[in-house]
């Protein structure tokens, strides 16, 4: 499955039963992040629990975890982040496309920072306050 590099946010959630019409709630960390604003249109694709992985549709394949979206910094990138958060061990968390973590050490909740990227993971990266 490709996943266009202009994606929000991804979450999981629920389709709720309103009688006349069905919603899906978005979670308050998505308005938070400014990944999306109450009052605004977007296109929303749902995938199914589980349906991880599918086929792909020209060949037939099963696609491996390379055809995933890619984390979206690179090492030695150079950017500015809000932290948003502080985690577990004490370094500012900060958030950027599609919710993607950047963890930032010696920081504070509200703090906007220059930061070069010094460590990419799948699921998370790390940051050097440079400036």
């Amino acid at each position: 499955m490709e996943i266009s590099d202009k994606l929000l946010c991804l979450f999981s959630a629920t389709v709720d039963d309103d009688g006349d019409s069905f919603t899906v709630e978005v979670p308050r960390r998505e308005i938070d992040t400014g990944a999306v604003a109450p009052g605004e249109t977007y296109r929303v694709a749902l995938i199914a629990a589980g349906d991880d992985e599918g086929t792909d549709e020209e060949d037939g394949e099963i696609p491996t975890a390379t055809d995933g979206p890619q984390p979206p910094v690179e090492r030695g990138e150079i950017r500015y982040v809000e932290i948003e958060d502080i985690g577990k061990q004490g370094d500012g968390i900060a958030r950027v496309e599609r919710g993607y973590v950047i963890i930032v050490p010696d920081t504070e909740i509200g703090e906007r920072v220059k930061i070069e990227v010094t460590e990419v993971k799948s699921n998370f990266a790390v940051g050097e306050v440079i400036e």
